[in-house]
């Protein structure tokens, strides 16, 4: 993979997929605010060794509950979190990087992120990481993603499986490299029997696709006989989404950041009634203050899913 070299060079040590970042730090990766004097790959190597140890600290993998910050309610949690986790190649580039270090800085933020939801109490979280349209980008960058998907599974799925965190993948994963295929069926074996958090990673996912796969499904068991045309509900469709794979398909609340005010074609069908919290921090600078701030905007709203108020 053309990137190969290059995430060696930002990737020194085991990572730890759980691990936490100062948070109320916006310079998520130290000293990048200044525009390197030597090259990029060389100044992703001198700091990726500092970056990954910064952000160690174990996952608390017991039953327990950990103490939510007093501004947050339990009972008023959100059970499914979706996130499109934007402005990592704008991260960067505010700050004269090369792309991939705002990819790097967007993984350590990511780790921070499940991290909270996990000691939180969230039950699940799609993660918007590669939309089907991203194979549009330049080549380089998507071998860049690739390899970056590569790097973290191999690294990050014992660590998974010890806290009890499952991880599944939607979207069409014919189309990625088949290496990556391999790591992925190895990820979701591994994760499969855990119930304490789960993940769901969209790669080369289509909100679009996702509803007219369901319905090809049902016409299918149409034409086989299996079912009539007026049995075909909302429900019916539920069932058939790639997301059916939790026991919470429809997110809570749908978190997107960078200050883009729209979906991207995300979860079109299952956002039906999902709160929405829309920030203006890039990915990599989205820390613990900025989830708070879209947690305690989700529970001081009335959810009445198209009813009258209380």
């Amino acid at each position: 993979m053309a990137f190969s070299l290059q995430l060696q060079q930002m990737f020194l040590s085991p990572s730890r997929f759980c691990s936490q970042s100062k948070s109320t730090n916006p310079q998520i990766i130290p000293n990048l605010t200044r525009k390197p004097s030597i090259h990029p790959l060389a100044y992703a190597q001198n700091n990726a060794t500092s970056n990954i140890e910064a952000a160690k600290s174990s996952i608390n993998s017991s039953a327990e509950e950990v103490s939510l910050p007093p501004e947050l309610r339990r009972e008023l949690m959100p059970k499914h979190i979706a996130v499109i986790l934007d402005g990592n190649r704008r991260w960067a580039k505010k700050r004269g990087l090369p792309v991939a270090l705002g990819y790097v800085a967007g993984i350590r933020a990511l780790r921070n992120f499940v991290k909270l939801s996990y000691n939180w109490g969230i039950r699940a979280l799609t993660l918007f990481a590669f939309s089907s349209e991203n194979w549009f980008r330049p080549e380089a960058e998507v071998d860049l993603l690739m390899g970056l998907f590569d790097k973290v599974l191999k690294d990050e799925v014992e660590n998974l499986a010890r806290a009890g965190i499952r991880l599944s993948i939607i979207g069409d994963s014919s189309k990625l490299p088949k290496s990556l295929q391999d790591l992925i069926d190895k990820a979701v074996m591994t994760t499969k029997a855990n119930s304490r958090l789960h993940i769901l990673v969209a790669i080369n996912y289509s909100g679009q696709y996702d509803v007219v796969q369901a319905c090809q499904t049902i016409a299918q068991k149409v034409k086989d006989g299996t079912i009539e045309p007026e049995d075909i509900n909302s429900f019916l469709v539920e069932q058939e989404l790639l997301t059916k794979c939790t026991e919470f398909p429809s997110p809570d609340l749908l978190i997107r950041t960078s200050g883009e005010l729209r979906l991207s074609n995300f979860l079109l069908w299952q956002l039906a009634y999902t709160e929405l919290f829309f920030s203006h921090s890039q990915w990599p600078d989205f820390g613990e203050a900025e989830f708070l701030e879209a947690l305690s905007s989700f529970q001081q709203r009335q959810r009445r899913y198209g009813g009258q108020s209380s």
